[in-house]
């Protein structure tokens, strides 16, 4: 038998598309690879090759592909070529959807700030970057939202001194780097802006409402989150509450001042960001109505 006749004998026993790892799992599971005529040192590599090769020489041929990351082979049976037409249907009536759906940046935000306050226990504060003075590259430099989460609203009033005294500060810092949508497209460009403008908080998040469900995206957006510490977050547009922390952020214990008296020379939203907790701390009282609204508040009780 060769790699060719053992995933085309596969693939007419199974009837459904199958990548390429999945054939040669199906075939070692049938013990169709003790029968080929030599294995090699990398027997599913060779497999692939060969069906890649074959689909992209013989137009005509039984075997046909679908996809990209990961490709599947099917054979042009019926019941295989219902399956990739219910399929490609079903691909065509979600872009429908997701049109239809559609939505404006403003209304990621206000999700974000209500997910933000009820499960991070953090004021958030927008970023207007129309208002700094590097406007070119301002994006590069600050996020879109920045969040204080206040440890004065559990402390008793002795620690909060106390913290005052010592210099261990009594907040900590957030970071949000806002996108509608993530994708193999875009990863790598949105991804290293937020490593680029959230290098100066406790915690950094890249945040979206829609997030590639592809598994090779999905490794290599979690190692690119342990690599630099950035968190994810997928926003649920209908249902804040369903929203949810993908990857977790690395905390810093240290802020990098340099970074953030850069920041307070380059946008007033973010001085008035930080004098705004400089106040609240200073006065044992958070001002709610200098920090960003929060949404549908009284649609849970359970608040920071």
């Amino acid at each position: 038998m060769t790699f060719l006749e053992l995933g085309k004998k596969v693939l007419q026993e199974t009837k459904i598309p199958m990548t390429v790892n999945e054939i040669w799992e199906k075939g070692m599971e049938k013990g169709y690879d003790k029968i080929l005529g030599s294995l090699g040192k990398t027997p599913m590599a060779t497999l692939g090759a060969r069906m890649y090769k074959h689909v992209k020489n013989n137009p005509n041929s039984s075997l046909s592909s679908v996809g990209t990351r990961p490709k599947k082979f099917f054979l042009k049976t019926s019941e295989s070529s219902k399956q990739i037409q219910k399929q490609e249907a079903k691909e065509k009536q979600n872009s429908k959807k997701l049109e239809k759906t559609e939505y404006l940046e403003k209304e990621l935000h206000a999700v974000l700030t209500y997910y933000a306050y009820m499960y991070l226990h953090t004021y958030t504060k927008t970023i207007n970057h129309s208002t700094s003075t590097k406007k070119e590259y301002g994006e590069w430099i600050h996020p879109d939202i920045v969040g204080c989460h206040f440890s004065i609203k559990d402390w008793q009033s002795e620690l909060t001194e106390f913290s005052n005294t010592t210099g261990n500060p009594a907040f900590k810092l957030y970071s949000f780097e806002l996108k509608r949508k993530i994708t193999f497209t875009n990863l790598r460009e949105v991804f290293f802006q937020t490593v680029s403008n959230s290098s100066w908080a406790n915690e950094s998040y890249l945040v979206a409402a829609e997030i590639d469900s592809d598994e090779e995206f999905n490794n290599e957006l979690k190692r690119l989150s342990n690599s630099f510490g950035v968190g994810v977050i997928k926003l649920n547009i209908k249902n804040p509450d369903s929203s949810e922390i993908i990857f977790p952020a690395q905390i810093r214990e240290n802020l990098d001042w340099e970074m953030m008296n850069k920041l307070t020379r380059m946008n007033k939203d973010f001085k008035e960001f930080l004098k705004r907790i400089n106040n609240d701390i200073r006065g044992k009282e958070i001002r709610e109505e200098w920090y960003d609204k929060i949404i549908d508040k009284e649609l849970s009780t359970n608040k920071p």
